[in-house]
């Protein structure tokens, strides 16, 4: 380390068996001690207060991720000395160091006045996390898993994601500012950064366009967790629900059968009535599928997974149902989504998603969770005979866009209604008045007024 650095600094280096960014940085936080942690950029110049704008943030709370501000310049680093810096920065005069004031970044500015610096972003608010200067409590940060070791690129996408799944809440810090030196990399090779993101960031974020887009296939992470509780249900009852699901258009899915399975042994048994019959076929029904599995209870929520989808045997799905589920507590920014059935209006499916369990967890404690979630996110309900069940014979499914459609049957009757009273009025007139009546007479008259 130079003479020139801050007190009490030290260096860690990261274990041989990784490289990269994300590597170094979940190092780092592993062998601090420190409350909160800053994440800065190696070719940045950041202002006097900077990283004092960051930490004053989590005196408030302790599940806050920020991102500081900054600006690109001209990479002027090859003319610049520690000790030039240091003294510009101290004295407050950092644009001294460049030949201009910087840009910041277009779509990130956008998305601030957007979303009312991120109130109302949604549930894509972690895509704002960048991580060229943000900071987070240490003890938050590993609670989300952190920054995956094994990526080189995207991994600040990919910790805003977990942080966002913890719970967290996104805050932009535009108080005080910092320079990037040279453009980012994403700016300068956009196309190629992308394609290499897609798929290491894909297996790992399934909220990712490149893994919505990619219908029939099975990622690292699934989009969504689906428990069934198999109870007394028969076999067929079962299946009926459990294979309509994996055969629809979302196919990154994982669905965990639950039941009394270790009471299903392999000894010898009377085939056809066999006690737990309808488990033993459950069992070899699945055994050869990857995306089910069986297990003694409901599984703890798992953190990467977006989210988790409760349903009961009994009911055959539209190829649909879970991608709709998925769009509709979008739309509504909603953290549950709970479906009637019919004679069964409790017990119908219902859609979690886990960033927003995980915040009322944080705020609410042992309390109702649902409620909970209905008053920080929101509930929506939804008729599962109606959107989500599998229509029998013709589909009677109610499409997605249903209210544009009937805004536009709405539109075109009220054309139409203006048109036959035009039409009245005039056949009125032809056939009431002297005048119309001469004119009807002459054959076109009336023809020109029609049109």
């Amino acid at each position: 380390l130079p003479a020139l650095c801050p007190e009490r600094t030290r260096l860690v280096r990261a274990p041989r068996q990784g490289w990269g960014r994300a590597h170094a940085v979940h190092t780092g936080a592993l062998a601090s001690e420190a409350e909160a942690l800053v994440f800065l950029d190696a070719d940045m110049l950041f202002f006097r207060d900077h990283v004092e704008a960051l930490m004053r943030w989590h005196h408030t709370a302790d599940d806050l991720a920020v991102t500081g501000h900054l600006r690109f310049v001209e990479d002027t680093s090859e003319r610049l000395s520690p000790d030039e810096v240091f003294e510009a920065i101290a004295s407050g005069t950092p644009e001294l160091l460049t030949d201009a004031p910087g840009e910041e970044l277009a779509w990130l500015r956008e998305a601030y006045d957007a979303s009312r610096d991120l109130r109302s972003a949604g549930h894509s608010v972690y895509s704002y996390f960048i991580g060229g200067t943000g900071s987070v409590r240490r003890e938050f940060y590993l609670s989300c898993g952190g920054m995956d070791p094994e990526l080189v690129l995207g991994e600040d996408t990919h910790l805003g994601f977990r942080l966002a799944q913890g719970g967290a809440v996104f805050v932009p810090e535009t108080g005080s500012s910092s320079l990037h030196l040279g453009r980012p990399q994403m700016e300068e090779r956009k196309e190629d950064g992308a394609r290499f993101r897609r798929p290491f960031v894909g297996n790992r974020l399934p909220l990712s366009p490149s893994v919505r887009q990619s219908p029939g296939r099975q990622w690292q992470v699934p989009l969504v967790d689906v428990v069934v509780d198999v109870g007394e249900h028969r076999f067929d009852d079962t299946t009926a629900t459990v294979d309509s699901l994996l055969a629809g258009d979302v196919s990154n899915i994982r669905v965990t059968l639950v039941g009394h399975w270790p009471r299903v042994d392999a000894g010898r048994h009377d085939p056809l009535d066999a006690p737990d019959l309808h488990m033993r076929l459950l069992r070899e029904h699945y055994r050869c599928e990857p995306r089910v599995r069986t297990a003694a209870s409901p599984p703890p929520r798992d953190p990467d997974v977006p989210h988790r989808l409760t349903v009961r045997p009994g009911h055959t799905y539209a190829r649909h149902a879970v991608e709709r589920m998925i769009r509709r507590i979008d739309r509504a920014r909603a953290g549950l989504l709970r479906a009637t059935l019919p004679g069964d209006d409790l017990g119908g499916p219902r859609l979690e998603r886990t960033a927003a369990f995980a915040r009322a967890e944080r705020l609410a404690g042992g309390d109702d969770r649902d409620a909970a979630v209905a008053r920080t996110h929101g509930l929506v309900w939804i008729d599962a005979r109606r959107e989500l069940l599998a229509a029998q014979g013709a589909t009677t499914a109610v499409p997605d866009d249903w209210e544009q459609r009937l805004e536009a049957v709405r539109a075109e009757t009220d054309r139409y209604r203006a048109r036959a009273d035009r039409l009245s009025r005039l056949c009125a007139w032809l056939t009431e008045s002297r005048t119309g009546r001469a004119l009807s007479g002459l054959g076109t008259g009336a023809k020109g007024l029609t049109r």
